[in-house]
């Protein structure tokens, strides 16, 4: 397969390597992009993680909780430009969305769209979204949403940079007052700064780990040649650790005290209100995230309309 620049800038972008070393992963992998970033990874040349790259994509995540904090929605809302994501006709329909969210039965964006529309039932949602664009000037789309319903504590939100990012966290306990609620938009605020994949260790797959043991086994295999075998099995190891401690919340380090993992902080809170105190699950939306417009080359359009 024929390696074209166009690759290797996406591969430069998705992993920080550098240039010819992203043509050289390519080139061994046949033009396979996912086994490409692997190859650089095994060579200690990229991140544990693809780089999201340049997020594009405008807009806000918005979200809702009802009162008795049972029930909480999120939404994702894109527009063409940051210009209307401030407009307040396009931020008073965001929130109108999220509110419907927060009642909705459906599990889906297209049967959400087909929803008849909260505030005007003669309308669907998709009819709404369509008149909005109308008055905007700008193509508008819901992108995504969740609904969290917590049946043994309750739901608190956060919402970072205007809208760049949502968090809902689902706290488990018995106790719902101000430092629960504190503690919980504490949490909420940490899993926007760090953005971890799992609440806890538990929920990875064996598949998940295993996979990235062969990573690190290959990575250190390449920087440690001529080492014992059972010192670089102890390396993989604590890289492993190290990266697992990284994407699950309750290992990492609490951002407001770092002599604190969260589950300690967590336990903290627990013994102050003297009834358990656990996270059971979060979501965060980050606007844009795995969009990227299309750049735009201004010369090349003038060039292209004039036939040179």
């Amino acid at each position: 397969m024929a390696i074209t620049a166009a690759m290797v800038k996406d591969l430069r972008d998705m992993t920080g390597a550098g240039m010819m070393d992203c043509k050289k992963a390519l080139a061994a992998t046949d033009g396979d992009m996912d086994k490409a970033v692997e190859f650089l990874r095994e060579k200690g040349l990229a991140a544990a993680e693809k780089k999201a790259g340049r997020i594009a994509a405008e807009g806000v995540c918005e979200a809702a909780v009802s009162e008795d904090g049972k029930i909480a929605a999120i939404v994702e809302v894109n527009s063409e430009t940051d210009f209307v994501a401030k407009n307040e006709i396009f931020r008073g329909f965001v929130s109108a969305v999220v509110n419907q969210v927060v009642k909705t039965t459906s599990s889906d964006i297209d049967a959400f769209l087909a929803e008849p529309w909260s505030l005007e039932p003669t309308k669907t949602v998709k009819e709404e979204l369509s008149s909005k664009i109308a008055v905007i000037g700008e193509n508008l789309n819901i992108r995504r949403f969740q609904k969290v319903v917590a049946e043994n504590g309750f739901v608190e939100s956060y919402i970072h940079g205007g809208g760049r990012i949502g968090v809902l966290v689902e706290v488990e306990t018995t106790v719902n007052n101000d430092v629960t609620r504190e503690a919980a938009k504490n949490i909420a605020m940490q899993i926007a700064a760090i953005s971890p994949k799992y609440v806890q260790r538990s929920e990875i797959s064996a598949e998940y780990i295993e996979h990235e043991r062969e990573i690190l086994k290959a990575q250190a295999m390449n920087e440690n040649t001529g080492k014992p075998e059972n010192i670089i099995e102890k390396m993989i190891e604590g890289r492993l650790n190290k990266e697992l401690k990284e994407i699950c919340l309750l290992d990492q380090v609490y951002v407001k005290d770092g002599d604190l993992t969260v589950q300690k902080y967590l336990d903290s809170v627990a013994k102050e209100v003297g009834a358990p105190v656990a996270v059971k699950s979060f979501v965060r939306f980050e606007t844009g995230e795995g969009i990227e417009k299309k750049e735009e080359n201004f010369a090349e359009e003038v060039a292209k309309q004039m036939g040179m």
